[in-house]
């Protein structure tokens, strides 16, 4: 027996439910009540931010990833991604790593750190850096865990190089391992060091907590260097918001008007988080083109025309069917043809910066099913 047509996608539906319904202020409960939690939840976050984040600048990185991965930003502002290129889905090409979220950790040990005395030259001291990696889920494979450092000096000359030394540190005076030793030809750029098999295994989930001390050392007597900053960029790939059959966006935008009655078609749905109330936590981008499909799949509707959607040929003939006799078949569904995703660019309960990626958000076509 034909299975009748299905009713839009549940993603499309928590969309719409969610803008209207207003969420409650974020400070009585972890997570919104009803649609707008299955939203959250739809978008693979365990709830919504707590409050208003602590007002800090976005990562220049941060910034150039989701310009570079969102479709929605390429086509409304200058295009970043050279024409042709096709993004794969789950991999970061601007990092060279598999990933569909990434992280910008700030280091958690600063405000305790106690103030830096004058030192004797060659008698550099060390930093104790904090990383709270406590929202990475356990389903998570990091790809890439990225420390950058920033380093500042007040001798008038650099010296011919530094040593890096990264240690496991322990919460007691024990010193931990030493996890990697590297280089520095400089301090004008930031520090650069890759801690995956170096802090825990590649094949390994996160830690909870990653606690480092730092050593900085001249390799010649001169003076000390002074830690500005340090933060964690880590790259993880979560094979459940991972779509390998996933298709590019297409350039054209969707098709707008027409009664419902109308023939089959993507209708334009625009999805607005300042109208969710996450606008002070959600960083880019203010919303984005959800879309839906609607209308008729009766002949000669079913039949696209040149260039749309083709139809499946067990479309075609219920159509047919029931043209001939309404009561023998069911008409087709006009269903989503071709999907793309979204990235999101927002702050986490720890004002961390998070990018997602996520396939199959945004309905480009329609067809007859």
């Amino acid at each position: 027996m034909p299975s009748p047509c299905r009713r839009p996608g549940r993603r499309v539906l928590f969309l719409l439910l969610a803008l209207l319904l207003p969420s409650p202020p974020p400070a009585r409960a972890p997570a919104p009540p009803g649609p707008a939690a299955t939203l959250l939840q739809a978008l693979g976050l365990p709830d919504a931010h707590r409050g208003a984040p602590t007002p800090r600048p976005v990562p220049p990185v941060m910034w150039r990833l989701f310009r570079h991965r969102d479709p929605q930003e390429a086509r409304v502002g200058p295009r970043r991604t050279p024409q042709g290129t096709t993004l794969r889905p789950c991999h970061m090409e601007e990092l060279g790593v598999a990933g569909n979220i990434v992280r910008h950790i700030s280091d958690r040990g600063a405000p305790t750190r106690p103030p830096e005395p004058a030192w004797a030259s060659g008698q550099c001291p060390e930093w104790t850096v904090v990383f709270d990696l406590s929202a990475v889920e356990p389903a998570e494979r990091p790809s890439r865990a990225r420390l950058e450092m920033r380093f500042a000096t007040a001798a008038a000359e650099e010296p011919a190089g530094w040593e890096l030394s990264v240690t496991q540190a322990a919460e007691g005076a024990v010193a931990g391992p030493v996890l990697l030793r590297q280089v520095v030809p400089t301090l004008t750029v930031p520090v650069r060091a890759e801690l995956l098999g170096a802090a825990w295994a590649h094949n390994a989930s996160a830690p909870r907590s990653l606690r480092l001390a730092l050593a900085l050392r001249p390799r010649v007597p001169a003076a000390c260097a002074h830690l500005a900053e340090a933060s964690l960029l880590l790259v993880t790939l979560d094979p459940r918001l991972c779509h390998p059959l996933a298709r590019p966006r297409r350039e054209a935008e969707p098709s707008v008007g027409g009664s419902p009655g109308g023939a089959c078609r993507t209708r334009r749905l625009y999805v607005s988080f300042r109208e969710v109330g996450w606008h002070r936590w959600v960083i880019a981008p203010r919303g984005f083109l959800a879309n839906y499909c609607q209308g008729q799949c009766s002949l000669p509707a079913a039949l696209s025309g040149p260039g749309g959607t083709p139809p499946l040929n067990h479309a075609v003939l219920r159509a047919l069917m029931h043209a001939a006799a309404p009561g023998a078949a069911g008409l087709p569904c006009c269903v989503p043809a071709r999907l793309s995703p979204i990235s999101v660019l927002f702050f986490d309960n720890s004002d961390n910066v998070v990018l997602r990626h996520y396939e199959d958000m945004v309905v480009d076509e329609c067809g007859c099913r």
